[in-house]
């Protein structure tokens, strides 16, 4: 497994794969060495992390390699079909899968999510609409969310 730490807007992202995939993309606050050198089974991922943060890019093609139980795959891969710029609830989301009441184990499946912004777990939102539950803090979320939305709005929450 190799491991690079990048910059980007939100605080240092810490990206780490091998051959098979990308498994991990993080952001931590805490303060890492930036990598001088990155790894080339990183190299991509890298690069559309940098496109996303400039506004270049709206989704992901490099390989990943998350690990998770059935479930949460089950519920990261329903993240992936959430579009650019939307969001869903937790409880639509719940629906979709197909129970209702698992809203609680999708919520938990969703905070568990390995793969930062890749699996765009930020656009998953109360079903009021409210910014609810995000494990690089509500601000990270609330800046993830307008980063992806037109630029005719001056701010959705």
């Amino acid at each position: 497994m190799e491991t690079a730490f990048i910059n980007s807007p939100l605080g240092i992202t810490k990206i780490s794969g091998d051959e098979n995939g990308i498994s991990v993309i993080s952001i931590t606050s805490d303060a890492m060495e930036i990598s001088s050198e990155i790894p080339e089974t990183l190299t991509e991922a890298v690069s559309q992390l940098n496109e996303y943060f400039d506004g270049k890019r709206q989704d992901f093609t490099f390989a990943t390699n998350p690990s998770g139980t059935e479930f949460q795959q089950k519920v990261w891969k329903s993240l992936l079909e959430i579009p650019f710029g939307k969001t869903m609830s937790y409880l639509d989301l719940s629906k979709k899968l197909g129970d209702v009441k698992a809203i609680r184990a999708v919520a938990s499946a969703n905070g568990k999510n390995p793969l930062w912004i890749v699996v765009p777990c930020h656009r998953v939102i109360g079903t009021d609409g409210s910014l609810t539950g995000y494990a690089g803090g509500l601000w990270r979320k609330k800046w993830l969310l307008e980063h992806e939305t037109p630029s005719n709005q001056q701010s959705l929450f």
